[in-house]
């Protein structure tokens, strides 16, 4: 980032090659089909806020704070349609830790779309793009203790599901 703060216009392409597959699994467990769209909206703000970008700062987390926000725009304009987290779902998970079975994938997927947006996020960040809950607090600007209690809700919320689509009927 240090060198496409300093006008270098290839520094641009090598962010968004080491950075965008990543973010856009991480975009699509929180928007869905729009995660292309808003992973445009994300780079296309990095591009206008270069100059606000704090040198020697870490380039992570200050993108994800720039999706999280591109992302919570993105919901609020679209609030009544729903997220179909299993359209469009990528080729390769972005996840450090694939799950085995791709059937059992979208059907956390698809749970995770069931959840309040603050629960999703708070998951999103922590199990699948490995954010402690100490980040993750800075990048939503909430206590740790609220991302905490955000993502215990939302892992109850999910078993709670997941063990309902296991049951027979």
């Amino acid at each position: 980032m240090e060198r496409f703060v300093q006008g270098e216009e290839q520094a641009f392409s090598e962010l968004f090659r080491r950075h965008a597959p990543r973010l856009e699994g991480a975009l699509r467990r929180m928007v869905g089909s729009a995660a292309g769209d808003v992973l445009q909206t994300t780079f296309l703000s990095i591009v206008r806020a270069r100059g606000r970008y704090q040198r020697g700062a870490p380039f992570r987390p200050w993108l994800y704070t720039v999706a999280i926000n591109a992302a919570r725009d993105h919901l609020r304009r679209h609030r009544r349609e729903e997220p179909h987290p299993t359209d469009k779902l990528p080729d390769r998970p972005a996840e450090p830790a694939p799950l085995p079975d791709p059937g059992l994938s979208r059907t956390v997927e698809a749970a995770l779309a069931q959840l309040p947006g603050n629960q999703r996020e708070a998951i999103v960040l922590h199990r699948f793009e490995g954010f402690s809950f100490k980040e993750i607090a800075k990048l939503l600007g909430v206590t740790e203790t609220a991302v905490k209690v955000r993502a215990h809700r939302g892992y109850e919320r999910l078993r709670t599901l997941l063990a309902s689509q296991r049951e027979p009927g």
